[in-house]
């Protein structure tokens, strides 16, 4: 026994030398004398991870923390055997424990910042990054704008990081934060420019680039964010990481095809995670591939039980139901789950579409209602900020913005309202048409209001709208064209493309100056139709306001009031189109539809669902199919629940 001593020093003397591989034969030699000693074992385990031979450690591993659960650095190591075995999941389930035990263990924030990042959980990696940054012994001043972040307060986090980067202009560690706060805000501009700035600093600050993709792509820079994976993936080829973002960057930017390839690459390194299946059925199924989205989806769950987004992703099809086990499974998670978050809410929102399809309209009710309040808890929105904005449009906004003219285009089609309201419809039906290409949900009007705004912080007064009136002929013009370069991006050569933002309905003051010739439809849908459409789904991103009823009743009955705004200033400007006539009567409507936008005639138009294209919304699989009249008169199931709404649109003035 006593020359096992001398082998488990010079084993420990290997691994601090980091000689890994020396230090795994010098404790097999050892454990050959003495198989069970607690020493040995750990540094064995030690060993043969650092020499990549991650299968062999992680029995080694766990076996450790089966004698020592409290061992942090035991959970970091198995951390990482889990995650060069493709096992995502599990790994960052062990890196969390390690950071549990030990919250200021920097390795380990590091290491979970990296596995939260491959599974694109861009929250997750966001906060253990922050985690891992606040162990520098940063200022105090910096660190406080930290712990304002993690609690989501973001204005105040934002005016630290102003001041502090008063004082100290070049450190890249406040600038990449103040440009994560405004990718989170949504003031992709200045992120933008902070990252391009903290990136001429520190080239080689990778985490600032990656974040840089993100801004750029949520931007719609798809170009740039592709070169800029492109230069990461360059220097760190192997890196899962730039893989997994270079994929969703693909799927963002409409090369669904690329994407699906690249998912496929890097699926064969992680086979069984749920995050990146759930990304790729995303992929193929705005790519068109339905079915193959299921299919993954399941995958997802089959993976990990808990798969919340899987879930709702599956029930988000439209076109699936959940037999009985998978609903037990379903009921079963979500009772376990004791913390809001979002595997709570997907699991809750995806329970109400089950039940709904089952005809249980009570549990389906319960499920959306629980669903949304726990979403509602990561919303900051407040029902007075639309109300306001409102307000605003109607003060600035009449007739008299058509005084001066703007750009002569007649490209452009809008296609706007609330979401869920017919507005998918209504674009693959003019998309079917010879002339008319569909491109996405462009974000560009927005962009140009808020350049016109002038504000660049939140406490700074807005000049939009009432700047509107007061724009030149060349400024209209110039704006005009701005909105026509960023959206060619997204066209071919067809005369006519469908830009169908929903929330452009706020801006057609705005539109109606830049582009007076622009085509603006109004998709618009039963008062309770609508509202309940949108409190019963889940969005990706944004749409705050769906999130509760009497967010959504005070919402509609703004938007109603806007909308009859802006017939009033604009006579014959716009046209709505009422989805339940869409529904009844299809042949006219399409006619009138297509009149309206001076477009001749095309039998195409009637068969929309033949149309083979990329869809990105909720209702891309039911617009893949002929008309159906089952969806219009759903709300009714859920009537007694939805009285407090119906008394609130009432009360708002709301025909219903």
């Amino acid at each position: 026994m006593s020359s096992i001593e001398p082998l488990f020093e010079q084993a420990r003397a290997a691994l601090r030398n980091n000689e890994p591989e020396r230090a795994r034969d010098l404790c097999a030699e050892a454990r050959a004398l003495d198989p069970n000693d607690f020493r040995l074992i750990l540094v064995h385990g030690f060993a043969l991870r650092r020499s990549e031979e991650f299968a062999a450690a992680e029995p080694l591993l766990r076996q450790v923390i089966e004698a020592d659960p409290e061992l942090e650095s035991a959970h970091h190591e198995l951390g990482l055997a889990l995650r060069g075995m493709g096992r995502l999941t599990a790994a960052r389930q062990a890196l969390e424990r390690a950071v549990g035990l030990k919250p200021d263990y920097a390795a380990a924030w590091r290491d979970l910042y990296e596995v939260c990042a491959e599974e694109g959980d861009d929250a997750a990696a966001a906060e253990a990054y922050r985690q891992m940054i606040r162990q520098k012994g940063l200022d105090p001043l910096l660190q406080k704008a930290l712990d304002l972040v993690g609690a989501g307060r973001l204005g105040a986090a934002e005016g630290i990081c102003r001041e502090y980067l008063k004082r100290r202009p070049h450190d890249v560690d406040a600038i990449r934060l103040l440009a994560e706060i405004g990718i989170n805000l949504g003031v992709l501009d200045e992120s933008i420019n902070l990252l391009e700035r903290c990136l001429k600093l520190a080239p080689d600050f990778h985490i600032a680039r990656a974040n840089f993709v993100t801004a750029l792509a949520r931007h719609q820079e798809f170009a740039k964010a592709l070169e800029a994976c492109a230069h990461l993936r360059s220097k760190e080829p192997e890196k899962l990481t730039h893989k997994v973002q270079y994929a969703s960057v693909l799927a963002m930017a409409g090369r669904f095809q690329d994407a699906h390839e690249q998912y496929a690459e890097v699926l064969k390194e992680v086979p069984e995670n749920a995050g990146i299946l759930t990304s790729y059925g995303h992929a193929l199924r705005y790519g068109g591939k339905g079915d193959e989205a299921a299919d993954a989806y399941r995958r997802a769950i089959a993976v990990e039980s808990g798969a919340g987004e899987a879930y709702w992703s599956l029930a988000n099809l439209k076109t699936v139901e959940f037999d009985d086990a998978l609903l037990e499974t379903m009921v079963s998670e979500y009772a376990a789950l004791d913390r809001p978050g979002p595997n709570k809410y997907h699991l809750a929102f995806a329970l109400g579409k089950a039940y709904e399809d089952r005809g249980d309209y009570d549990a389906s009710f319960q499920a959306y209602d629980e669903g949304n309040a726990i979403k509602r808890q990561f919303s900051a929105y407040k029902p007075e900020g639309t109300r306001e904005r409102v307000d605003a449009m109607i003060e600035h906004c009449g007739s008299s913005l058509l005084e001066r003219p703007g750009h002569p285009s007649n490209a452009p089609i809008f296609i706007l309202g609330l979401p869920r309201a017919g507005s998918t419809l209504l674009e693959q039906i003019l998309a079917s048409h010879s002339q008319v290409e569909a491109t996405a949900e462009l974000p560009f009007i927005g962009r140009i209001a808020s350049d016109i705004s002038g504000a660049r912080k939140r406490s700074e007064e807005s000049l939009y709208p009432s700047s509107l009136i007061e724009l030149s002929v060349d400024e209209r013009t110039a704006m005009g064209q701005r909105y026509l370069d960023r959206a060619a991006a997204y066209r071919t050569d067809k005369p006519y493309f469908v830009d169908k933002l929903p929330n452009n309905w706020v801006h057609i003051g705005l539109i109606k100056a830049i582009l007076p010739n622009a085509t603006i439809i109004d998709a618009r849908r039963h008062p309770m139709a609508a509202c309940f459409a949108n409190f019963k789904q889940l969005f990706a991103r944004g749409q705050e306001f769906t999130y509760g009823l009497e967010e959504i009743g005070h919402y509609y009955a703004d938007y109603l009031r806007l909308m009859d705004h802006w017939h009033s200033a604009f006579p014959g400007g716009l046209l709505t189109v009422q989805y339940e006539e869409v529904v009844k009567d299809l042949d006219s409507q399409v006619a009138g539809l297509l009149a309206h936008c001076g477009l001749p005639f095309e039998e195409a138009c009637l068969r929309y669902y033949e149309k083979d294209r990329a869809i990105r919304t909720a209702s891309s699989e039911q617009v893949r199919q002929p008309i159906y009249s089952s969806a219009v008169n759903v709300w009714e199931h859920y009537r007694h629940h939805l009285e407090p709404l119906e008394t609130l649109l009432k009360a708002e003035g709301v025909a219903l």
